[in-house]
């Protein structure tokens, strides 16, 4: 039997204001202050994952608030290794990034021309769906 929370969580899903492609700033944990862009939004968990350019090799993002996993070899000419792993971080974390300042800025919604768009509430711009830059260039 399902707990009343769990009924809840089924009934309506989580509206979450941070959408994948989003700039954003970290606002706590390790790596506060740092900027980066929103590759994977969980909402069932409410976590997301950001990752950041990496300036040394543009092909392979850096993962904010990573992890590292050691990998032992497991046959005999295979090395061991250091997996650098993304850990998604809470959403209450991050703040999305006002496309105006480049500040971090809370996200409000309004309808523009018949149709919900989210907003920065600091210069009250409209955000635009953005797309992350790897995918333009697979397309």
């Amino acid at each position: 039997m399902p707990t009343k929370a769990e009924v809840k969580r089924s009934a309506s899903p989580i509206k979450l204001k941070i959408r994948r492609g989003d700039r954003v700033m970290v606002i706590a944990g390790k790596d506060k202050g740092e900027i980066g862009l929103v590759s994977k939004v969980l909402r069932e968990i409410g976590k997301v994952i950001v990752i950041q350019e990496n300036e040394e090799n543009p092909d392979q993002p850096l993962p904010l608030n990573r992890a590292i996993k050691h990998q032992k070899s497991k046959a005999q000419g295979q090395k061991s290794a250091r997996i650098v792993l993304a850990m998604p971080m809470h959403i209450s974390n991050v703040m999305v990034l006002d496309p105006e300042k480049a500040e971090p800025t809370r996200i409000g919604r309004r309808v523009e021309k018949g149709k919900l768009v989210r907003f920065a509430k600091k210069s009250g711009k409209t955000i635009p769906d953005s797309v992350l830059p790897m995918e333009t260039e697979k397309k």
